[in-house]
C-alpha cells in the first residue's frame, strides 16, 4: 500500500499524505487534486477503494481501428484536445492484428469506470460483425459517440459526413472529365458507409454494373488489388472509399504503365496528410476533421451532463440527439 501511495503521489505531483486523504475520503483536498489522484489510479491500473468505485473516472476511451491511415491519428488529435479542454483524459485504444480486440478494450474501459467512449471506426459499421460489447456499454449507461455511419438499432448518437453528397461530387467530377466507365473501390459488403456510397452513386447515375464495383479491406494493398480488377474490366475513373485505397489504385495503374491522371483518374476520400505527398496531387473528398471532432466531444459531454442530472433531484429535460449528426 505504501508503494502504491508513492507511485500515485509521484504521478500527480503531490505528497503521499494528500493521496491518502483522497483515498480515505478525508476533507482538506481541492476537487482538482482529488480528481487528478483518482485519474492517476485509473491510468496506473490500481483499483479504487470500494467507497469510490461508484464514481466515474475522468477518462474517456478513444477506440481506433488502426493508426496507419492518417485520418485516425488526425481524429485522435482533435478529439483528444477537445476532451482535455473539458478536464477529461483520452485513453487511446488501437486495435492491432492479433492483438487486443475491440470487445476486450470495452471490457478494460468498463473496469476503469470511464466517463465515456468514442469509437472512430470499428465493428459498429459492419452489419455482420459481433456487437454485444456495444450493448454492454448501453446497459451501463456509458456515454458513447460513433464517428461515421453505423448499423441500425445501436441507439448511440454519431457524427457522420454526408456520404451521398460526397460520392455524388466525386461522380460528377469524373463525368465532367469525360469518363464513361467509372468504378467504385469500396469496403466489405456489410460496411455501412460503403453501402451508403454505392446507393448514392446508383441514385445519381442509374444502374452501376456489379463488375464496376470492387470490394477490399481498407489498405493500400487492398486498393491495389481491387483497382487492378476494375482496370482490367475497362474502367477509367475510380472512386475510392478512403485515401489508402486511392493510393493503392494509383499504384495499380502505374504498374500497368497507365498514366495518372492522363489515362486513369482516381478520387480518394478523407483528404488525409498522405495526399500532400503524391505527385501529381490526388483529388480527394475532404472530411471536416476539426468540425467532426468538436461535434463528437459536444455530444459526449451532453450525455455526461444528462447522466449527472438524472442522478440529481432535477432530471435532464433534453437529452442528446440519437442517430447520426451529419457534418457538411
Amino acid at each position: 500500500m505504501t508503494r502504491r501511495l508513492a507511485v500515485v503521489a509521484k504521478k500527480v505531483g503531490v505528497s503521499e499524505a494528500t493521496v491518502s486523504r483522497v483515498l480515505n475520503g478525508k476533507p482538506g483536498v481541492s476537487e482538482s487534486t482529488r480528481q487528478a489522484v483518482l485519474s492517476a489510479l485509473d491510468v496506473l491500473g490500481y483499483e479504487r477503494p470500494s467507497q469510490l468505485r461508484g464514481e466515474r473516472a475522468r477518462l474517456v476511451g478513444l477506440v481506433l481501428p488502426e493508426l496507419q491511415n492518417p485520418i485516425f491519428p488526425a481524429f485522435a488529435e482533435v478529439i483528444g484536445g477537445a476532451l482535455a479542454q473539458l478536464g477529461l483524459t483520452p485513453v487511446l485504444c488501437t486495435q492491432t492484428r492479433g492483438g487486443v480486440s475491440e470487445a476486450d478494450y470495452v471490457t478494460l474501459l468498463l473496469q476503469q469506470q470511464v466517463s465515456g467512449v468514442v469509437f472512430a471506426g470499428g465493428l459498429y459499421a459492419q452489419a455482420d460483425a459481433p456487437h454485444d460489447h456495444y450493448r454492454q456499454l448501453a446497459e451501463r449507461n456509458i456515454p458513447v459517440v460513433l464517428v461515421n455511419a453505423a448499423i441500425e438499432n445501436l441507439g448511440f448518437p454519431g457524427v457522420s459526413c454526408d456520404d451521398a453528397v460526397a460520392v455524388e461530387q466525386a461522380w460528377r467530377h469524373l463525368s465532367s472529365l469525360g469518363h464513361e466507365r467509372i468504378g467504385l473501390v469500396l469496403g466489405p459488403a456489410d460496411h455501412v458507409p460503403s453501402a451508403r456510397k454505392l446507393a448514392a452513386v446508383r441514385a445519381v447515375a442509374g444502374e452501376v454494373p456489379d463488375e464496376h464495383v470492387a470490394r477490399a479491406m481498407f489498405s493500400i494493398e487492398g486498393g491495389h488489388a481491387a483497382a487492378s480488377r476494375l482496370i482490367d474490366r475497362g474502367v477509367t475513373g475510380l472512386i475510392c472509399a478512403s485515401d489508402p485505397l486511392a493510393l493503392g489504385a494509383v499504384r495499380a495503374a502505374r504498374r500497368r504503365g497507365l498514366d495518372v491522371p492522363a489515362r486513369i483518374s482516381v478520387v480518394g476520400y478523407d483528404d488525409s496528410a498522405l495526399m500532400n505527398c503524391t505527385e501529381p496531387p490526388l483529388t480527394t473528398v475532404r472530411q471536416p476533421i476539426e468540425a467532426m471532432g468538436r461535434a463528437v466531444v459536444e455530444l459526449l459531454n451532453a450525455q455526461r451532463c444528462c447522466a449527472v442530472a438524472r442522478s440529481s433531484p432535477r432530471p435532464c429535460r433534453a437529452g442528446p440527439p440519437r442517430g447520426p449528426v451529419p457534418v457538411p
